[in-house]
């Protein structure tokens, strides 16, 4: 069955970095659009960045831009999130996801994505 492994996680103080990975396997990566999502204890799971089939235009959450990347390598079939100037606000366990989605624009909205890794955890220390 499709897999999605994401890595990367631990623990950083604030204002420090992270780059999580996604590898996927058993499923044409490329057809996919790739999300990044992020869930808090006591909190909604929500949508921090994604990024369409090919590469090109990515979106993000407002609480993210200008800090976070999210790239993909269709030759890894493996997506990334660079995260910069970490805040303890951005603690929670961060999720891949796919989307089986061929516009050129990514979707934030959860209930589009088909498959889901099983998370990595980021905690940041103030």
């Amino acid at each position: 069955q499709v897999q999605l492994v994401e890595s990367g996680g631990g623990l950083v103080q604030a204002g420090g970095s992270l780059r999580l990975s996604c590898a996927a396997s058993r499923l044409t990566f490329s057809n996919y659009a790739m999300g990044w999502f992020r869930q808090a204890p006591g909190k909604e799971r929500e949508f921090v960045a994604a990024v369409p089939r090919s590469g090109g235009t990515t979106i993000y959450a407002e609480s993210v831009k200008g800090r976070f990347t999210i790239s993909r390598d269709n030759a890894k079939n493996t997506v990334y999130l660079q995260m910069n100037s970490l805040k303890p606000e951005d603690t929670a366990v961060y999720y891949c996801a796919a989307d089986y989605n061929i516009a050129t624009r990514p979707r934030s909205d959860a209930k589009n994505y088909e498959y889901w890794g099983q998370g990595t955890q980021v905690t940041v220390s103030s």
